[in-house]
């Protein structure tokens, strides 16, 4: 019996499955000072208290081919979740690392969920997939009945802040604080092409 295995980078917020194997690749958020691995050991509290003080510059960085490898372990059929490919190269990332794994084992597949979204919604993909696995549905099925699955759900978010974007150069510092003195939040959507669209 082939060995299934559903991997994901850290954005879905998820480290373990009641009922499938899983392993999660870390994103990363770099300071000048201090760099943020999340994994189950991260205190996010200590991160989201230091990031709110900090007043240079951060960048976040995705899971290197070295870091989606090791998350692939030894499966014969895994099924990878990235983040958007409209925010990080983690997609980018783990096709390389679905090359290189299948080039190294011949047999085994890899098969990498682009969500072009982010947070939540990667999450219910990810359930998805285990439900699929749990219903004991063939490898191309999965495939094909999760990349439709996806085309019915969508992501909805709401910011308090800018600093981050502003501290990582996507939005201006002063756009940020106006915001913030304003106490103006705003809710965006996944867009179609995977980029966080802001609505109101």
């Amino acid at each position: 019996m082939r060995k299934m295995k559903i991997v994901a980078d850290s954005s879905c917020d998820l480290f373990t499955l009641k009922h499938t194997e899983f392993a999660c690749a870390p994103l990363k958020i770099i300071t000048e000072e201090k760099d943020f691995v999340d994994d189950p050991s991260l205190d996010v509290d200590d991160m989201v208290n230091y990031l709110y003080r900090y007043k240079g510059k951060s960048k976040s960085s995705c899971p290197n081919t070295t870091d989606w490898l090791d998350a692939f372990g030894d499966a014969d059929d895994i099924f990878c979740v990235t983040i958007t490919s409209g925010l990080s190269g983690s997609y980018n990332s783990a096709c390389a690392a679905k090359q290189i794994y299948e080039a190294d084992h011949p047999g085994r597949r890899v098969h990498v969920f682009d969500t072009l979204s982010a947070g939540p919604e990667i999450s219910l993909i990810i359930e998805k997939i285990e439900e699929c696995i749990k219903g004991g549905m063939s490898y191309e099925d999965i495939c094909d009945s999760v990349t439709a699955y996806m085309k019915q759900t969508g992501l909805i978010f709401m910011l308090k802040s800018l600093k981050t974007f502003a501290n990582n150069g996507r939005v201006s510092p002063v756009v940020a604080k106006l915001v913030g003195i304003a106490g103006i939040c705003i809710i965006g959507k996944a867009s179609d092409e995977g980029t966080l669209a802001p609505m109101h």
